[in-house]
């Protein structure tokens, strides 16, 4: 049975972990902290449902204080609705147009709060079958020494899939990964992120020779707005294509299958949330398409809810669940660990909030 619950507040709360090295991808994007916003939606039963905000400047036009100034655009409109009325919350929450994670961060809270108010997690509301799940770990931009440390390190750790950034260097991307290659073997799975980097007369080349170099897909090798080109490409069936960039939203998705521009859909819970994360990821797989859940360089309360969308069956892919690996420290209460490659997420269950650490990096 439904709670009777409603909405009393919607708080956002900014934080800042410091991360083991920066992240560089595309042209010049670069990232040195998870500078982030906690989303806390407290019920008028004292129930509390929490989320995590990752804004990106230069990806969606986010920062930390844009996203606690749209939670206190909403909050009156959402103050007083049951936590049971999805079809209102989400009237509401859509209400406004991009503020990506901002919205998806305050949708995973509601689903919290309101897993939390009937006496359950998220783990009874989402778990899928696959309650171990393939990870991917996010190996940004640096130099050749300093990208071939950071693989050893990550998969000294557990980790068996390497997403390698490219875009800036075609011929020291190429040198990278064969490196990467030599040091790991057929072990580790490797594939490329262009972030839009390439131009549709040099992709051919690139994505056939990233595909000699043993890579097995290549994410959003050009610019969103060349969809003509996009097509083309995908057409030539060079290597397989993730959509990310192009994909931010439902509406986005519909466009790019009607165009057919893509093998494999990488979702993001924090610019999707579960709602239209579900929904993207059901779409594509009717599709014929593969799923991956993704990133946005999320610490530990996002990789937990990242983990719960991967368990969906739509998910065909290795997932991007393992920056916890890149932050020197987090505001879970115990780490998150990865064997062979996999990750358990049913282990997942009880790892919560620490308020000390919270405390500690909460920026005032």
């Amino acid at each position: 049975m439904s709670s009777t619950a409603k909405i009393a507040s919607i708080e956002g709360i900014p934080y800042r972990l410091p991360l083991t090295s920066a992240l560089a991808w595309g042209a010049h994007s670069a990232l040195s902290a998870a500078e982030h916003v906690l989303v806390r939606v407290t019920l008028d039963d004292g129930t509390v449902g929490w989320a995590e905000a990752p804004p990106r400047p230069t990806i969606y036009g986010e920062t930390p204080g844009s996203v606690v100034a749209i939670l206190a655009h909403l909050s009156p409109a959402l103050i007083g609705l049951p936590i049971a009325d999805t079809a209102a919350l989400n009237r509401v929450r859509n209400s406004v147009t991009n503020n990506h994670t901002a919205r998806g961060a305050l949708d995973m809270a509601l689903w919290d709060a309101r897993a939390k108010a009937d006496g359950q997690t998220l783990f009874e509301t989402l778990l899928g079958p696959k309650t171990r799940v393939r990870v991917s770990f996010i190996l940004g931009i640096d130099t050749p020494a300093g990208m071939l440390a950071e693989a050893e390190r990550v998969v000294s750790a557990g980790v068996r899939c390497l997403k390698v950034k490219v875009g800036r260097d075609h011929a020291r991307d190429l040198s990278v990964i064969r490196d990467l290659r030599a040091a790991f073997g057929d072990a580790v799975q490797l594939y490329a992120d262009s972030n839009e980097t390439l131009t549709p007369e040099l992709a051919p080349t690139a994505l056939a020779a990233m595909r000699e170099a043993g890579l097995t897909y290549v994410e959003e090798p050009l610019p969103v707005r060349d969809l003509r080109a996009r097509v083309e490409l995908h057409a030539r069936a060079l290597l397989p294509i993730v959509a990310d960039d192009s994909c931010f939203t439902p509406a986005d998705l519909t466009r790019e299958l009607d165009f057919d521009t893509f093998d494999i859909l990488n979702v993001k819970t924090a610019r999707n949330g579960f709602t239209d994360g579900l929904a993207m990821l059901g779409a594509a797989a009717a599709a014929g398409k593969r799923g991956m859940v993704g990133s946005q360089a999320s610490t530990g309360l996002g990789t937990v809810h990242a983990a719960l969308l991967s368990t969906r069956a739509e998910v065909t892919e290795p997932c991007e669940l393992s920056f916890v690996l890149k932050l020197q420290d987090d505001l879970l209460d115990q780490p998150i660990a990865f064997e062979e490659g996999w990750l358990d997420v049913a282990a997942l269950r009880n790892h919560v909030l620490d308020p000390e650490k919270l405390q500690h990096y909460q920026l005032k």
